[in-house]
């Protein structure tokens, strides 16, 4: 990317983005690019036991969550939005889709990361996926009564989930984190209230590094401390040369 791209991230709750794309995300926005991360919901129901066990009601775990959401996408260089359409059950409507249609036409994306289409532990993020790529298509829709700009053609990306074996997800991208790590490091600790991913995320870029550097050829110079991200693309790729 570069040259004034633009990321856009549909995220199921506002814990999302930071563990499967933090480092995309602080990767792009370090080199000049634009990120923006839609929240569809704060996670208030069913990502936040840790705050109902202490007693918090559900405005001020909403609260909570979209505090921490924000101190994360500013760890990133990310800007973000908040939806808050309500999770466990995530449900899709004619009014939500139009609000992300209009996303797409405003923010005008150059790439769009989310979840992968199958996880049966959640089922808030595929809905999310469906969501977000009938955005896209809608967006395209010359016709469709939205304001801005027809949409073009973003590739779309789906990030890794917490239990990638059983949502039948195998990478086809790894993107090399390893200088944007360190923002992630902190956007993740911006997310008390999901502390137990902290280590799981953390071991899982350097496993992914390891195959970085696997994939990467022999001769690339990539450091024993690369860290990684693991992406599914989900349209084909048009391209003038193989690489």
């Amino acid at each position: 990317m570069g040259n004034g791209a633009t990321v856009l991230v549909i995220s199921a709750h506002a814990g999302d983005f930071v563990w499967r794309a933090g480092g995309a995300i602080a990767a792009a926005t370090a080199r000049g690019d634009r990120a923006v991360v839609v929240c569809l919901s704060y996670g208030e129901r069913g990502e936040s036991a840790s705050q109902w066990l202490a007693g918090k009601s559900l405005d001020e775990i909403k609260a909570l969550r979209r505090g921490e959401a924000e101190a994360a996408a500013a760890a990133l260089g990310a800007e973000v939005e908040f939806l808050d359409a309500g999770d466990y059950p995530l449900l899709p409507s004619r009014e939500l889709l139009d609000e992300l249609v209009r996303i797409y036409r405003r923010v005008q994306p150059t790439v769009v990361l989310t979840h992968p289409l199958l996880d049966p532990y959640n089922g808030d993020h595929p809905a999310a996926a469906r969501l977000a790529i009938e955005g896209r298509i809608l967006a395209q829709a010359i016709g469709y009564d939205a304001p801005g700009e027809v949409l073009g053609a973003p590739p779309v990306f789906f990030f890794e989930p917490h239990q990638p074996e059983q949502c039948n997800f195998k990478p086809d991208v790894l993107l090399d984190i390893t200088a944007a790590f360190p923002a992630k490091e902190r956007a993740m600790k911006c997310l008390p209230a999901q502390q137990h991913m902290w280590d799981y995320y953390t071991s899982l870029a350097v496993r992914r590094g390891v195959q970085v550097k696997r994939n990467a050829g022999p001769n690339l110079g990539l450091p024993v401390d690369t860290r990684g991200e693991a992406y599914m693309r989900y349209y084909p790729q048009v391209t003038e040369v193989l690489e």
